[in-house]
């Protein structure tokens, strides 16, 4: 891990941290990106997460697909993800500049494919969506899928090219936004969060495990589907998902392949090392932590219709995470109502391709400075308000 300062405690008071600008509670990606962000500016910031990228971001596959992942339902989400997803190549460019890691970030598109003819109607409807709201994506026969990706079964009947995704390495990620928090001034404190220090309705800072307080003139609730036991009442709840890493040989696959067979949804992302990231499950399971037979089974035995060869592959890794879901599967970005507490948390499926734009807004809001926008909080930004569900009912 890149050598973020340690916060330390004033000689004063063994049970409070020095004072920062702003604490943040959860160093998964939205964290992370919104503490760099923010630290940037010139604020003083620290981390409080006792193993940061070990959640949700750590089990995810890092996919850049708001196209690809659309439905009918949920364009207030796909208008953010479009927004984020622009802003990804300078976000990627500033972060590789400052960290000195390469993200393994790759732009070559998604190929969404069907295996049987309910599968490929529904590609058919989801192409005729798409195109009526302005997406680009090109329908492919079987054969033409499998020019681009040979490994593909000869089972696949046609599918779709979304040439604007993107994707990229989500450990990667976070080891180059440790890295480039430490340069800026970042530190952290590796412990757990209790709860929220206040002082009469304003939040000041975090009270740890331990019983110590990292004291803050502002606090951004960034901790995922844990973050709840910071805020009660906040309606985020746990997704579980399981998903394996393969190890293959480099060029497997080169691009994103999702899939639909017999209704099941699937998909393959690779890597530049040759790992294949596979999943995943949707589990309303709570905080259940276990890796099932049956889930390695069925993510396997999907895979396997898309494309045979998966099967060969070095079983390199089995994983669990919990996304942090919300009602409306947007995330809560904003104040939280106590002065002094924001959030950044309940991005879904969607942590990594939101990372840009939720570290923009929060920085924006934290500083006063809009920085890439005209305005602090953008109109895209507007609908992920926290207020939609918690107005003036929560509390430090």
């Amino acid at each position: 891990m890149p050598d973020l300062r340690r916060a330390a405690t004033d000689s004063g008071d063994p049970a409070h941290f020095s004072s920062y600008d702003v604490a943040v509670v959860g160093g998964g990606v939205a964290g992370l990106s919104v503490a760099w962000r923010t630290a940037r500016r010139g604020m003083s910031v620290v981390v409080v997460d006792p193993s940061p990228g070990s959640g949700a971001t750590h089990a995810s596959a890092g996919m850049l697909a708001p196209v690809s992942e659309v439905t009918y339902t949920e364009e207030p989400l796909l208008r953010l993800g479009l927004a984020s997803l622009a802003m990804w190549p300078r976000f990627r460019d500033d972060l590789e500049g400052e960290s000195g890691i390469a993200l393994d970030y790759r732009s070559d598109g998604t190929l969404d494919v069907g295996y049987g003819a309910d599968d490929m109607a529904h590609l058919e409807d989801l192409a005729s969506f798409e195109e009526s709201i302005g997406l680009r994506v090109e329908r492919l026969t079987g054969r033409q899928c499998r020019s681009l990706e040979p490994m593909l079964s000869p089972a696949v009947r046609g599918g779709l090219l979304a040439r604007d995704d993107a994707w990229v390495n989500p450990r990667l990620l976070v080891r180059a936004l440790l890295a480039a928090l430490a340069k800026a001034g970042g530190a952290l404190v590796d412990e757990r969060a209790e709860g929220l220090a206040a002082d009469g309705d304003r939040v000041t800072g975090v009270r740890l495990a331990s019983g110590e307080v990292v004291e803050a003139g502002a606090v951004v609730v960034a901790a995922g589907s844990w973050s709840p036991a910071l805020v009660p009442g906040l309606p985020v709840r746990p997704v579980k998902g399981q998903i394996l890493r393969l190890r293959g040989p480099e060029g497997f696959l080169t691009r994103c392949v999702r899939g639909l067979v017999h209704g099941a949804a699937a998909y393959l992302v690779p890597r530049g090392d040759g790992e294949i990231t596979l999943g995943a499950t949707m589990e309303e399971m709570g905080f259940d932590g276990r890796v099932t037979a049956g889930a390695v089974y069925e993510l396997l035995r999907d895979a396997r219709e898309l494309v045979p060869g998966v099967t060969e592959l070095e079983l390199a890794e089995t994983t669990v995470g919990f996304r942090p879901g919300t009602p409306d599967n947007l995330p809560l970005v904003g104040p939280l109502g106590p002065p002094g507490l924001l959030a950044a948390t309940g991005h879904y499926r969607g942590g990594v391709l939101l990372a840009p734009i939720t570290a923009e807004t929060v920085a924006g809001l934290l500083t006063g400075d809009a920085g890439l926008f005209e305005d602090p909080v953008p109109q895209v930004m507007r609908a992920c308000d926290p207020g939609r569900f918690t107005p003036g009912r929560l509390s430090p």
